[in-house]
């Protein structure tokens, strides 16, 4: 049987006739409790507890059901568990694999609210973190100590966008420790656009809050393990109270039949505004995975079969407070706001230091401001209009 093409996948992936109930959408399910008929329906029911059946709230109902199955699909795992927001799916996963004692190995770009629970949350918990290059490859086993439980990627990298080359980096460290957890930030590539457990990784993490709701009106978290974790992933982080509302599951699994034709306006538009930006005078450097300007662009050619809407570019000078705000300030279409992955766009700063400040190994490579910017799904035209107004105010 001819294999389906992810375009077609994410349209009809988590639409059984169970989860739709004759309609073409899964129907909105929402419970605490869950009825059983007999005493012999409620063993039945906890027996299966774990495999679909309606049991309690909290382990989901057939809303929940039919996203979890979708995405399980769409990565290649054995399951996949719902969060209420991208930074309690990294949690959970994280805590789900570790212990007082053992030590953790995190990418130096993670998104920094990744760094902010190691240093807050597992610190006080006695787990070590420690932090490895963007660009470290099979060299990675120099950081391995033998009490490292979890290696914890993402890439592109936070911010500064660079692309790890996670197919050697998983083949040495799983050489070096077979039993070590591999787990992969994956909201960028939006689970579409890189397969990290095709490659080897141990569970596939996003905030889905991004590219899959889509619309900047939900916040939702989702872990795809493969079968030697998700057991251990799901109990764990049902023990920890983690679930997620019925409307928002239904959200997610929503947002999942436009995202592959969102994906590839937010990879027009991002690729014509960065190829501008990298031909404009006052830009140093573009960091769009799609570019040779990029770090790891070898790794993206590679393992990504497209590109999504987020990336940053660096000014060849610093701006001042002043010429800050005055670019920020007046844009018609970007807007200031934290988050990405909807359907419009948007800009945030950092000056060189305060990249420095989350780089704990390597700090910065560049001393003008960097501009992250989500480009959305507006006309490129308009887009590029509203920047060459931002460059006119601060020339």
């Amino acid at each position: 049987m001819k294999q389906t093409k992810m375009q077609t996948t994410l349209v009809s992936a988590g639409r059984k006739q169970r989860y739709t109930q004759g309609s073409v959408n899964p129907v909105i399910q929402k419970a605490s409790s869950l009825i059983f008929d007999s005493v012999a329906a409620k063993k039945q029911a906890a027996k299966e507890r774990n495999h679909g059946a309606l049991y309690y709230g909290r382990r989901g109902t057939l809303t929940h059901f039919a996203l979890q199955d979708a995405m399980t699909e769409i990565e290649g795992g054995a399951g996949c568990y719902l969060y209420s927001c991208g930074a309690a799916a990294i949690a959970n996963a994280i805590l789900a694999f570790v212990s007082a004692g053992d030590h953790v190995l995190v990418t130096e770009t993670a998104y920094e609210p990744t760094q902010d629970f190691c240093h807050g949350v597992l610190r006080r918990l006695n787990i070590q973190t420690d932090y490895i290059p963007a660009q470290v490859g099979a060299e990675i086993t120099d950081y391995i100590k033998p009490n490292t439980k979890v290696l914890f990627l993402e890439s592109p990298g936070s911010i500064t966008m660079e692309v790890q080359d996670i197919p050697a980096i998983i083949q040495a460290a799983h050489a070096a420790n077979p039993d070590l957890i591999i787990i992969v930030d994956n909201t960028w590539a939006a689970g579409v656009l890189f397969k990290p457990l095709a490659h080897g990784a141990d569970i596939s993490i996003q905030a889905a809050t991004k590219y899959i709701i889509g619309h900047s009106d939900a916040m939702l978290g989702t872990a795809v393990a493969n079968s030697r974790c998700f057991d251990r992933l799901r109990e764990q982080s049902y023990l920890m109270g983690q679930t997620c509302d019925a409307d928002t599951a239904y959200l997610g699994s929503r947002g999942l039949r436009t995202l592959a034709a969102r994906l590839k306006i937010h990879q027009e538009n991002s690729l014509k505004i960065a190829h501008w930006l990298a031909a404009h005078p006052q830009v140093a450097t573009v960091n769009h995975p799609a570019l040779p300007s990029c770090a790891g662009h070898q790794y993206f050619s590679r393992d990504f079969s497209g590109c999504s809407g987020l990336f940053s570019f660096v000014l060849k000078q610093k701006l001042t407070d002043k010429q800050l705000a005055d670019f920020l300030d007046h844009f018609s279409h970007f807007a200031m706001a934290y988050s990405w992955g909807g359907f419009e766009s948007l800009i945030l700063a950092n000056q060189p230091e305060e990249i420095a400040q989350i780089r704990p190994l390597s700090g910065v490579n560049f001393s003008g401001t960097l501009f992250r910017v989500h480009i959305g799904l507006e006309d490129y035209d308009d887009l590029i209009a509203d920047l060459q107004a931002a460059f006119a105010r601060i020339a």
